[in-house]
């Protein structure tokens, strides 16, 4: 038996739950998004997932001669660990890890100072493919910016996994004011009792970088800056993603930003929308569905760019995001929204319009492709394109008079 989940009935229950004044609303951006940002073909992507900044960061370190560099000798060690190669996360993660232990003796064939410059080398050229800019204010970034200045008695939270500084410049070319944890102007620091007491004016969108920032920057002192310039940052001294930040003090902001999630998802009727996220973390991933599980009236909306599943050269269907679907099926607080199906209060079914799209609605070009045609015998499938952010940005663009007709009455 094959299940059906209508998706203008979804589509119109989310635009009115996003139309709430005083609903606790959140957005999580992560490594996805900066794809669907438009750019000429020869300078697409802006910028790459991990897989692309990994080869990127594999192709310019390794060596060109033929022979075996420092960085082609982690990269063997690296894999001998059984960690990933096709993840700069986990290369870092595995070179401050042997860093820990190498001071005043030599690990695993690298000397301190080996490890020392491996890792700037790799930060500087993680600088190089991130700090770039949005081409121009229509991009998705500035679409949802506008949609987060509607004034609301709850403010918008944004958590995002990227490093990038794209989401600042979209509030700072649309004049919308956030706060980021960070308090100062030369060398800006974390503000530990702001972010914890929510000492923060109501009209400032919230932004939690949970994985850094290309801007942020750790003095000997091991306290955590932000700087505007990332040129006047020392690359040996910028923050990633490891399993080092796991086990910092509460001074660092990496475990007040991953509280703030878990706080966030335990507001009462709090709703989180994911975009660009493939649930490939899972230590966010034990956060989230904790917090689900501790607070059932929370709702956790994945929004999966393409297919759930694809068909392989062998023709065997593949899923393409396993852990999500697994944890979906599981939480009925976590709803999987991808292009062909979905998983929504733990029932798995495919898109089917039952109904015509009004074309009042605003639906119809922007989300939902519905043709009814046949090819070759069988009636097309509906798709819901809520999963590409630029798709997620023209739909929070259409809503910005609804929403705003809708607060209005409400005040």
């Amino acid at each position: 038996m094959i299940n059906y989940h209508d998706p203008l009935k979804h589509i119109k229950f989310l635009r009115q739950t996003l139309s709430q004044d005083k609903k606790p609303i959140g957005f999580f951006i992560s490594a996805g998004c900066p794809l669907s940002v438009n750019m000429p073909e020869s300078q697409w992507p802006l910028i790459a997932d991990v897989a692309g900044l990994t080869k990127y960061i594999k192709e310019e370190l390794s060596s060109k001669t033929g022979g075996e560099n420092t960085f082609d000798k982690l990269l063997t060690e690296v894999t001998l660990s059984k960690k990933s190669v096709d993840n700069i996360e986990d290369i870092l993660s595995f070179i401050r890890g042997l860093k820990e232990v190498s001071i005043g003796n030599t690990v695993r064939g690298f000397t301190e100072q080996d490890l020392i410059t491996l890792e700037k080398d790799i930060c500087s050229k993680i600088v190089t493919k991130l700090d770039v800019i949005l081409p121009d204010r229509e991009s998705p970034y500035h679409k949802l910016t506008k949609w987060i200045s509607i004034d609301r008695e709850k403010p918008i939270e944004v958590f995002t996994t990227n490093y990038d500084l794209l989401i600042e410049q979209a509030f700072e070319d649309l004049s919308v004011p956030y706060f980021d944890g960070f308090v100062g102007s030369r060398q800006s620091f974390f503000d530990l009792r702001a972010v914890e007491d929510n000492l923060i004016p109501k009209h400032w969108t919230r932004l939690w970088k949970i994985h850094g920032s290309i801007n942020w920057f750790q003095k000997e002192n091991r306290e955590v800056f932000r700087s505007s310039k990332t040129t006047e940052i020392n690359a040996s001294h910028l923050i990633y993603p490891s399993h080092l930040k796991y086990e910092q003090s509460r001074k660092m902001p990496y475990l007040a930003l991953i509280d703030q999630l878990n706080r966030f998802l335990r507001n009462p009727n709090s709703l989180l929308i994911l975009s660009g996220y493939s649930f490939n973390d899972e230590h966010l991933n034990d956060t989230i569905v904790s917090a689900m599980k501790s607070n059932p009236n929370t709702m956790v909306l994945a929004l999966m760019y393409e297919t759930l599943t694809y068909t392989d050269t062998s023709d065997n269907i593949i899923e393409r995001y396993p852990k999500a679907i697994q944890l979906a099926l599981n939480r009925n607080n976590l709803a999987l929204w991808g292009f062909d199906e979905a998983i929504i209060g733990t029932v798995r079914g495919q898109w089917k319009t039952l109904a015509p799209i009004e074309e009042e609605d605003n639906l119809a070009n922007c989300v939902v492709k519905s043709p009814k045609e046949k090819v070759d015998g069988e009636e097309q499938k509906d798709y819901l394109k809520l999963g590409d952010f630029s798709k997620l940005g023209d739909f929070l663009q259409a809503l910005i008079g609804f929403n705003q007709t809708k607060l209005d009455d409400e005040k």
